[in-house]
């Protein structure tokens, strides 16, 4: 059975940590307030230096993250450091804070953390701050991964940013 999704308790603990993280996906449009279903899973793309990796590691260890995974119930331990960190794309990880996703290099976004952070909105979740992905990069990579949960909300994305846009304008 899935925790449920305590994403204000995962973020309090990156920064404690000093993660220098962005928050990418449905987590990142909802904190915008784009009228889209509640995600199950925090999704983030983390800055990939050394230093910032073993900030990660520690981070994990906190929150006692484990690897997700159908193919065992009790889900899969989960030793690392910063260096095994750095060496997959993607991890997809599970904390009695609930679901967390972690990608590298997200689909869309071909400069990963940089390209994200230079148009990342800092914000606050449930007194905590969190570095969101601007909405537009959200899009961007839902689009570029295509896949049909990102499909379906794709119309509702392109209708809220319109939106914003137009009350920006006439604002």
């Amino acid at each position: 059975m899935t925790a449920p999704l305590h994403a204000a308790a995962i973020v309090d603990v990156l920064n404690r940590n000093g993660v220098r993280y962005v928050v990418i996906g449905a987590f990142a449009a909802i904190a915008q307030r784009a009228p889209i279903p509640a995600t199950r899973d925090i999704d983030l793309t983390p800055a990939s230096s050394a230093e910032n990796l073993t900030r990660l590691s520690t981070a994990l260890k906190e929150l006692r993250a484990r690897i997700r995974t159908d193919a065992v119930d009790d889900r899969l331990p989960f030793d690392h450091d910063g260096r095994s960190l750095g060496a997959s794309a993607v991890w997809n990880l599970i904390c009695p804070c609930g679901e967390l996703d972690i990608s590298f290099v997200p689909s869309g976004i071909p400069g990963g953390y940089e390209e994200l952070v230079a148009k990342a909105h800092k914000m606050r979740v449930d007194a905590v701050d969190v570095v969101v992905a601007d909405l537009g990069d959200v899009i961007r990579s839902k689009e570029a991964a295509g896949r049909p949960k990102d499909l379906q909300v794709l119309p509702v994305l392109y209708r809220f940013d319109r939106q914003r846009r137009s009350e920006d304008q006439a604002g």
